[in-house]
Parts: structure tokens; C-alpha cells; sequence
């Protein structure tokens, strides 16, 4: 589950409405003052310039990676100028590559739609791609595609026309660009510039090349084809999406209620029918690789081998349970079987696999120890090496330099609230941290793994982006981002806890104090939550808008406090494997073993403690209230998903199961069965134009509580997505969410 947007139309008016009166009195408490600098508002934080600073864009490797290239903007709204740099990636030294007066020729035309002016001016810069010889840029627009020649300083339009175009890459060769048009994958020659379709026959029903709605949102796949290294042919996927439920995403604006209807496919509903196959760039017919009979299924990850002949598949299983690396003969279909992973409760994904250019052995990564470690392979499936083992995890595999026999990952080993980059050798010897300054560090590697750029912040510094040798030694700052109204706010420092469980596990917590404490009084709380798997609240990392609003909040007297359940982040796939089959509860008592440590402290006032979150967040916001109402006085749920069988199949199934197999364990799970429970003031927002938690969640568990008899205020924010995160809806939500917690906590 992510906080994916939705788009609206710039006409569409906010409307704020509650569906039942509130009576509240007004707050007594006295806040205490903040110390010395200017005191936060919601309306700056949500406001222009960020308070985050602002980070490079467009930051890419050349493919040989010599050079880093980026966008530069100087100015703002109508009247910035944005130009293309590069940096040296051994000396930092910095040269223009395209100035702005080309980069407005060259951009694509944004047929049949306007944007607000940033960047350029007339519209904001366009995704873009080197040419694999480093000689020429591909630019990419909504419907449009263009070429750019360094040398000559000239571009040229390869497609244009109405329909809107996806996923463009260069084939290894350089020779063509491939793109994703009206459900079918396409070429275009980039000398000659002609243009033809690889498949046929794709509709909004059976997608080639092209990814559906769920794919991209729960497995995190992130393309549907793959040329092969030496251009001959292209693998992709077919989804058959007759099967899968329409959901319509109804404009509320719309006086005849117009709807779009959406690919849904809900837990225990019918999936996308998958296959796997491969074309040949010189024409001919597809050939489908043998993944076998079965169906229900997902392919949540396609490989080529080095040779361009075979091909690496994942296949898993619809309960996530097994996952099997097939090696398919491109020639034949025919497939192997080289390794399968198995697990009780269910198998994350990665994108670890890494196939060495000696064609005989790849890197995998497993969470078969609790934990994700690297392993080394050969092709027919033989263990060579456990290249990383311990009691923390491995992020992501960053880059392999084959000629030193290292490989550079992210891991938590430091910490888990922390992410540090790494070195180990492939026999698993020389294992070295290379980043030192505690927090996140986010790091990108060049193809020849020579330099890296790192994103670090920590939790009281936004993001800066610096320019380092592998080695860690570093070359040059690419954007320090120093942004010195923070000064300004006098920004309270966040401490980094443990609390322990009822059962004697340590779970890791934060807290801001207000300002001017005293030991002596008495504080509400303000409890942040996600709580779900695969997303942290406590880490040592930039928090953003949310922290900063925690700030302001701080600033009005209550201590902000933070709890990562079992089932969250870092700590190892053993800590998220206690939500199985049933979700909500061991969250919900880890919170409250939280809820106990804060009332065990001489400084809280235990019967002031206020709970808010978003999405999984929200979800576990509802649950706070409608189960633990003696714990909580008053919660904000943002997005709430509050009936899990309207929430989709990968997600859901993962750790709850088919809805047919675990019926009880999805009533539990839902906070709708508890709702007729709720002791204190609650308030919903939700979007109603959200693509992933659809605003039915909200609406089901508005109707139990009237049949409860019970008040709630709802904001609802007409053709917003998931998250409400334009500015203007942004900015009314939180001066709502603040004096609903003023009021009540």
C-alpha cells in the first residue's frame, strides 16, 4: 500500500462537510510558548518555498559513467529558466550541456493539455534518457518524443500525435525507441524515424507490453518489456484483464455522474492472466515461454541473462507462499526451474537478482534466515557462497564492480532506524561500511560502479546530494540544500527510544517534547502511526511536511510520540510475519504496550493521548479508537482502508489470505466490526477520486456508526487521490486535523 496520487481537474472546488454535529468544548489546556524564533503555521508548512529545501532533478549517469547530468533551475514560476549540466565524476567539475533556449525547442509538445508554468516556464522538463553511446538525449513528454544530438546541439521529433505514450526506452544499441501506445508496444528508428508496431491486437482488456493497475502498486514492477543486450528481441508481458472487476471512479462533479471505470481486482476476486513472451525486433510472431498451466499466478520480476538467449522469470504463487526463478530458453519457450524459495507465511519480492557477465553465476537475495542476506549462485541453482548473514537486513544491492569482486548494498546493520551503504566481497569476506554519518543514506551507484551519489539526511537535516568515489572519499557537493529559514523555527529535537512489549520485545520509538518542558507537568500525546508492513515512523531520516507539523504541534504543548509495531520495517522478515492471517492486532497491542510506557511516565497525562495516521495508518487509527478506547481519547484516520475485503488482491492475500479460506481472520482484521465500540472523537478524511483505497472504505464504516448512533466528522476532497496532497486541499485538511486535536486532546 502506498500514498499514490490520483489527478483532479484544476475546477474541481474542495468541499469540507461533516455528516454529524460535533459538540466539543473548547480546550482549557495552556500551551506553553515556544522558545525563541517564529512559531510554525500549517499554511507555511504546506506552502512555497518547501521547508525541505529543494533537491536536484533529473539526476542520471552517463552510461559510461563518467559524468552525472542533472537539471538546473534559476528563477521562479514564469520566469525560470531551467538548463541541462553534467558533473565530471572524478574531478566535480561542472559544464553545461543544453542551454534553456534548446531545451524549449526540443521539449515534446504537451498535446491537449495545459500544466502551470515551473520550471521552463511553459511547462515543466521532461523525462529523459542518454543514448547508450552517450552521444544523444531522449527527451519524453506526454505524447511525444524527442531526439537531441550533443554534438551538432539539434534535436529532431521522432512520435508526436494525441495519444498518450508510456515507458519510451533506448534499445542497448541505440538504434530504436521503444514506447507503449494504446495497450501495444511500439518502435521508432531513431536515424530514420519510422514508425511500427511490435504487437497486435492490444486493447484495455488484454494489455502487451503495457503494466495494469495492481502490478506497479504491489509488487512494485515497474515496466511490462525488456530488450534483450544485444537488441534482437523484446520480451514482455501480456495481461488478460477480462476477468478482473471494474471499479468506477465516479466525478462527483458531473452533473450526469460521470465515471471512469477502473481494473480493480479485489482479495478473493479474479486476477489478470499473465503470460510471458518474446518478439523479434526483425518481425515475425511472438513466442510464448512455458510458465506452465496454472494461472493464478504472478510474474512479478523478468531478467535477461547476459547471452540474450535465455531469460530469468519469477513465478509466484497467488498465496505468495513460493516463489520459483525459471530460466526460459528464448528459442524453444521451454523453461528450468533453477531455485525456489518457500515461506509459511508469505515472500517479499526484491530487485537483487544480478547476473555476472561470466554467464555462469548470479547474486540472490532471500529472507529464508528472518532477515535478507546475499547469496551467490551458479545456473543450475547450486549455493555457492552466503555473501552477508546477521541479525539485520540488506535494502537493496546499489552496484557490482565484477573486476574487484565486490558488490555495494544499503542495509540496516548499523541500525535499523538508519540506512548505510556497504562493500562485501562475493565470497563473502571484506565486508566494509563505507558511509559514516549517522541517518539515511539513499544511494545511487554509476554503471561503473566507480562513484556513487548519496541522498542522506538525518532526522533533524533535509536531504542534501553528494558526489562520492566508491570508496566513500568524497569528489564534490552536487546540492547541499541549506535551508536557513529552519533557523528560523527553533526545531525541537527528536530522541530515539525502546520500548519493551508485554512479551519482552524491544520496539523501537521517538518523541518531541515541547518547548520549555517541565518534568513536573503534565502533557497530552499525539501518537503517529502507520503500523503496516514494509513502512517505518521511526528512523533517522528527514520526516518532511508530517515532521515539521509534529514541530508545530510540539509547539502547542503536546508531546509527540512514535511506535514501529511488529510488522513494520527493517527489523527482519521474522518481526513482520506476527500480522499473518490477522491484521490489526498485534499492531494494535504493541500501541498500546506503548500507550503503558507513556502513562508510566510522571510527565504524561494518561488520559490525554490522541492518535492519528494514513492510509495503513489510518486504518490502524480506527482501530485504536474502536478497541482501545480507554487508551485513546480522540483519533484522525486519513484514507483509512476499514474493510479489508474492498481493498485489492496481492496486497491483502499476502498477509491475510483468500478471503474464502481466512473469512474470520478478514472480519477481525476490519475495524468496521469494532466501530459500534467507539468512546471518543474521531474525524475521517478521504479523497474521493482515491485510485487505491477507495472512498467506499470510508463510507462503509460511516454507515455502522450511524446505525451505532454514533458522531464523526468526515472531510471529504472531491477528485483527490490517496493522499490530498495538493497544496491548497493540504493546507485546509491540516488546519482542520490541528484544531480538531486543540479542541478535543
Amino acid at each position: 500500500m502506498s500514498l499514490r496520487r490520483r489527478s483532479f481537474r484544476p475546477w474541481v472546488v474542495l468541499v469540507i462537510f461533516s455528516l454529524f454535529a460535533i459538540l466539543s468544548a473548547p480546550s482549557s489546556a495552556q500551551h506553553p510558548s515556544p522558545g525563541s524564533g517564529k512559531a510554525l503555521t500549517v499554511e507555511r508548512i504546506y506552502s512555497q518555498p518547501s521547508l525541505s529545501g529543494r533537491l536536484t532533478r533529473g539526476l542520471a549517469w552517463t552510461p559510461d559513467g563518467k559524468q552525472l547530468s542533472y537539471f538546473e533551475t534559476k528563477g521562479s514560476g514564469r520566469e525560470a529558466k531551467t538548463e541541462l549540466w553534467a558533473m565530471d565524476a572524478v574531478s566535480g567539475e561542472r559544464r553545461l550541456l543544453v542551454a534553456t533556449d534548446k531545451l524549449e525547442m526540443i521539449l515534446p509538445a504537451e498535446t491537449g493539455r495545459t500544466t502551470q508554468a515551473t520550471g521552463l516556464g511553459r511547462r515543466a522538463p521532461a523525462l529523459y534518457q542518454w543514448a547508450p553511446d552517450g552521444a544523444g538525449i531522449l527527451f519524453q513528454g506526454p505524447t511525444a518524443l524527442a531526439w537531441f544530438d550533443l554534438k551538432s546541439q539539434t534535436g529532431r521529433t521522432l512520435v508526436s500525435g494525441k495519444a498518450a505514450l508510456a515507458d519510451p526506452k533506448i534499445s542497448p544499441d541505440g538504434r530504436y525507441v521503444s514506447f507503449v501506445r494504446e495497450h501495444n508496444l511500439w518502435l521508432v528508428s531513431v536515424s530514420e524515424r519510422k514508425e511500427r508496431a511490435v504487437t497486435q491486437g492490444g486493447t484495455e482488456e488484454i494489455r502487451k507490453g503495457e503494466l495494469d493497475w495492481v502490478y506497479p502498486e504491489e509488487l512494485d514492477i515497474k515496466t511490462a518489456y525488456w530488450w534483450s543486450p544485444d537488441s534482437s528481441v523484446i520480451a514482455y508481458l501480456e495481461m488478460d484483464e477480462r476477468k478482473v472487476s471494474q471499479y468506477p471512479m465516479v466525478d462527483f462533479s458531473s452533473p450526469s455522474g460521470e465515471a471512469e471505470m477502473e481494473r480493480y481486482p479485489v482479495a478473493g476476486g479474479a486476477n489478470p492472466i499473465v503470460r510471458v513472451l518474446v518478439t523479434a525486433v526483425s518481425g515475425g510472431e511472438p513466442r510464448v515461454m512455458d510458465i506452465g498451466a496454472e494461472t493464478e499466478i504472478y510474474i512479478p520480476r523478468v531478467n535477461w541473462l547476459t547471452d540474450s538467449k535465455h531469460l530469468a522469470i519469477q513465478r509466484l504463487n497467488r498465496t505468495q507462499t513460493t516463489l520459483d526463478l525459471l530460466i526460459a530458453d528464448t528459442a524453444t519457450g521451454k523453461i528450468r526451474t533453477a531455485l525456489t524459495e518457500t515461506d509459511p507465511n508469505w515472500i517479499n519480492v526484491s530487485d537483487d537478482l544480478y547476473f555476472l557477465k561470466d554467464g555462469k553465476h548470479f547474486l540472490w537475495s532471500s529472507e529464508r534466515s528472518g532477515y535478507r542476506h546475499l547469496y551467490l549462485y551458479d545456473l543450475d541453482g547450486k549455493q555457492l557462497a552466503q555473501i552477508t548473514k546477521g541479525e539485520w537486513e540488506i535494502n537493496s544491492v546499489n552496484g557490482v564492480d565484477e573486476a574487484k569482486g565486490v558488490v555495494y548494498f544499503t542495509a540496516t546493520e548499523a541500525s535499523p532506524m538508519e540506512r548505510q551503504l556497504y562493500t562485501v566481497g562475493l565470497d563473502g569476506s571484506r565486508f566494509t561500511r563505507i558511509t559514516k554519518d549517522s541517518g539515511t543514506h539513499d544511494v545511487n551507484f554509476a554503471p561503473n560502479a566507480a562513484t556513487f551519489y548519496d541522498t542522506y539526511s538525518n532526522a533533524a537535516t533535509p536531504p542534501s546530494q553528494t558526489l562520492y568515489r566508491a570508496g566513500g572519499t568524497r569528489i564534490a557537493a552536487i546540492n547541499e540544500n541549506k535551508v536557513s529559514e529552519l533557523a528560523d523555527y527553533s526545531l525541537l529535537p527528536m530522541e530515539f527510544l525502546h520500548v519493551k512489549s508485554r512479551d519482552g520485545v524491544m520496539l523501537n520509538a521517538s518523541m518531541i517534547k515541547p518547548p520549555n518542558f517541565d518534568a513536573q507537568k503534565k502533557y497530552p500525546v499525539l501518537v503517529y502511526t502507520y503500523g503496516g508492513p514494509h513502512a517505518q515512523v521511526v528512523r533517522n531520516g528527514w520526516g518532511g511536511a508530517n515532521f515539521l507539523w509534529h514541530e508545530l504541534m510540539a509547539e502547542k504543548g503536546y508531546i509527540i510520540f512514535s511506535l514501529d509495531n511488529r510488522g513494520s520495517a527493517a527489523r527482519g522478515h521474522a518481526f513482520e510475519t506476527p500480522l499473518h492471517l490477522r491484521l490489526g492486532a498485534q499492531e494494535l497491542s504493541d500501541q498500546r504496550d506503548g500507550v503503558q510506557y507513556l502513562k508510566s511516565r510522571p510527565y504524561v497525562d494518561g488520559s490525554r493521548i490522541g492518535i492519528w495516521g494514513w492510509s495503513y495508518g489510518g486504518h490502524m487509527t480506527l482501530h485504536a479508537m474502536f478497541e482501545a478506547g480507554d487508551d485513546f481519547k480522540v483519533g484522525f484516520a486519513g484514507g483509512p482502508v476499514t474493510d479489508w475485503h474492498y481493498y485489492d488482491s496481492i496486497y491483502t492475500e499476502r498477509y491475510l489470505g483468500l478471503p474464502q479460506k481466512n473469512e474470520k481472520g478478514y472480519e477481525d482484521s476490519s475495524p468496521v466490526k469494532y466501530s459500534g465500540q467507539l468512546k471518543g472523537k474521531l474525524m475521517i478524511a478521504h479523497g474521493t477520486g482515491d485510485d487505491n483505497v477507495h472512498f467506499a472504505n470510508t463510507l462503509s464504516v460511516i454507515n455502522d456508526l450511524i446505525e451505532a448512533g454514533k458522531y464523526v466528522e468526515v472531510l471529504a476532497f472531491p477528485g483527490r487521490g490517496h493522499g490530498v496532497s495538493d497544496p491548497p486541499a493540504r493546507r485546509v485538511l491540516m488546519q482542520h486535523v490541528t484544531q480538531f486535536f486543540l479542541d478535543n486532546l
